[in-house]
């Protein structure tokens, strides 16, 4: 029988202190009875040789020295079933929909197991998403971890339930599931994450996490793992191909402060855990394929930049984790431009191993790499415009400038449902093309032009 200590000495915000009476193991979970009859639960966070530091999960509320705390000698685990699919759930695993609770096929620790590097795949597999300025010019590849870098106010929860609905693999008739996983939203967001994904029937193929505003700060430090401790279950146990959507990473983030600062932890770069970068790294590295394993886990984690800035410590942490990043840009949502995604500072480090004859289109390499360096040089001789004018631009400097324009008008632009296949993009791409001289395309093999310029097409 489980024995109840009543040693506590010190409260501290989310954090109990108490004195050591028996050998107790990090994150182990803990029960804690109150003397008016309820209970709490905990979880070990720090064991020295004399004290235990437990943070509780509900809040710290109503204890005293007087609480029993029992230390049950195992982790949090989540129940785990294929039976998931179609569920709305709490940020601690608990059923959100007034559905009943999952009947576990088993039962897993959030935490998991490290992949060995050695059994790791190369990703190579095309995912589409439907979205052009993702799929041409920053394509995600099966396996990935690719960050989304957003501002607060811009339409980054909009850009995550589009890839939610259309993400796919083309041509594929292997299993392909969505976990989706919001963190410290407020109830309004949450209401319309939930309508969305009954309304479009997304939900059919997606389980969601929940964590709300109003939730204990240590909840928000349990749900990405929640949900990377069910894509592992479906990807590994169910040979599913899972695409993981975290949002939003910063809330996660400030948890992890409030928490170093009730532990009065020294703190790092702006007031975050010196080990911030190795806890990002825990969650962002369990994606991937396997060798011999069917599934695959691949994730997109959305992140608001505070005050816009991309040297913040958790973009640039995010940064040297994952394999590039998408940024979603202001200046292109004062536009009215939707999704508003600059590709210029977006970055696939894994694109070229997921494109190419057999796997998207031959030309896309090339038609990629021309029209980032028109938009660039556009986006440059906007600058010099309002400096000298546009009639002191040469002739060609002038058909670039308006190739910026209908790059981000015709490409970048384009409707809330709209799901473009990659023949779509591809074929947008070179339409916008066309209204540059052919003599301009100089990162294009002529036989990619004769083959698909519309002016030769057409012939």
């Amino acid at each position: 029988m489980t024995k109840e200590y009543k040693t506590i000495t010190e409260i501290s915000g989310p954090l109990v202190f108490l004195e050591k009476t028996e050998p107790v193991g990090y994150n182990e979970l803990v029960t804690i009875n109150l003397p008016d009859g309820t209970t709490k639960r905990g979880q070990v966070l720090d064991t020295s040789a004399d004290m235990v530091a437990v943070q509780v999960f509900e809040g710290t509320g109503g204890l005293n020295e007087e609480s029993g705390v029992v230390f049950t000698g195992e982790t949090i685990k989540l129940p785990v079933s294929k039976d998931m699919l179609g569920r709305i759930l709490s940020g601690s695993g608990e059923p959100l929909d007034g559905g009943p609770r999952i009947i576990p096929e088993d039962r897993v620790d959030v935490n998991g197991a490290s992949m060995n590097p050695y059994s790791r795949m190369p990703p190579e597999e095309f995912i589409q998403t439907g979205i052009s300025t993702i799929d041409g010019t920053n394509t995600l590849v099966r396996g990935q971890k690719l960050p989304i870098f957003s501002g607060s106010g811009l339409p980054h929860n909009e850009i995550a339930l589009q890839i939610a609905r259309q993400a796919k693999v083309p041509g594929s008739t292997e299993d392909f599931a969505v976990v989706f996983a919001a963190m410290g939203i407020t109830s309004e967001e949450a209401q319309y994450f939930m309508e969305d994904f009954e309304k479009t029937g997304a939900l059919e193929r997606a389980v969601v996490f929940l964590n709300l505003a109003d939730d204990p700060a240590v909840e928000r430090l349990i749900t990405p793992r929640m949900a990377l401790t069910a894509a592992e279950y479906l990807a590994y146990e169910h040979d599913m191909h899972v695409l993981v959507i975290l949002t939003d990473i910063t809330n996660y983030c400030e948890a992890l402060r409030q928490m170093g600062a009730a532990r009065e932890e020294v703190p790092g770069r702006r007031g975050y855990p010196g080990y911030m970068y190795t806890d990002l790294a825990s969650l962002y590295e369990r994606a991937g394929v396997i060798k011999g394993r069917k599934g695959s886990v691949t994730q997109f984690s959305i992140l608001t930049m505070p005050g816009d800035d991309i040297t913040h410590p958790i973009p640039d942490l995010s940064g040297y984790i994952t394999e590039g990043q998408i940024v979603v840009s202001r200046e292109l949502h004062r536009k009215g431009i939707y999704p508003p995604i600059n590709v210029l500072p977006s970055l696939s480090r894994l694109m070229n191993s997921g494109i190419g004859a057999g796997k998207t289109r031959d030309d896309h390499k090339a038609v990629s790499d021309q029209m980032y360096a028109a938009y660039a040089e556009g986006r440059d001789l906007r600058g010099l415009v309002a400096i000298v004018g546009k009639e002191a631009l040469s002739e060609r400097d002038q058909k670039i400038l308006e190739f910026a324009d209908l790059f981000e008008d015709r490409f970048v632009r384009q409707g809330r449902d709209e799901d473009r296949t990659i023949e779509d993009t591809l074929n947008v791409s070179w339409s916008i093309l066309a209204e540059l001289p052919e003599a301009l395309l100089t990162r294009v093999d002529n036989k990619y032009i004769q083959k698909y310029h519309p002016a030769h097409k057409s012939k």
